[in-house]
């Protein structure tokens, strides 16, 4: 079967880079799914879960924080804001992160502050999702 190269980096690692069969990306109107060969592609995406489907059958799912999509026919680039492995996520820390961030919510006055706590939610929302996909 055909395959086509994969590179998830961030600005602090690159967490995946290996040969795929297919990946499903989060773009920002909906699950965006890439096989081999796709129209070459430049577009954002919005923060939750991408899974790289390799030869084989087996998964790597990645959460990735928001960023850029780069498709060519026989390669992907995601270069997202902040990515990490579904596997290292640690619930019990995104949970009090998502607590912290809502009761600062109930506490900011600014329309500013209220929209970058809001945007730190959706984040940990997705980091959850991400989450709750690997135990499936």
């Amino acid at each position: 079967m055909a395959t086509l190269h994969v590179n998830i980096v961030s600005a602090e690692q690159s967490i995946f880079s290996g040969d795929a069969e297919m990946v499903v990306v989060p773009g920002e109107s909906g699950e965006l799914g890439i096989l081999p060969l796709h129209t070459p592609l430049l577009t954002r995406i919005r923060p939750g879960t991408v899974k790289v489907k390799l030869a084989g059958g087996n998964e790597e799912l990645v959460f990735v924080s928001g960023g850029i999509l780069e498709v060519q026919p026989k390669a992907l680039t995601i270069l997202a804001n902040t990515s990490i492995r579904a596997k290292d996520l640690d619930e019990a820390k995104v949970m009090q992160a998502k607590q912290a961030a809502e009761e600062a919510l109930a506490n900011r006055q600014s329309g500013q502050e209220r929209a970058v706590v809001q945007a730190e939610l959706s984040q940990l929302a997705a980091q959850l999702a991400a989450i709750r996909k690997l135990r499936k």
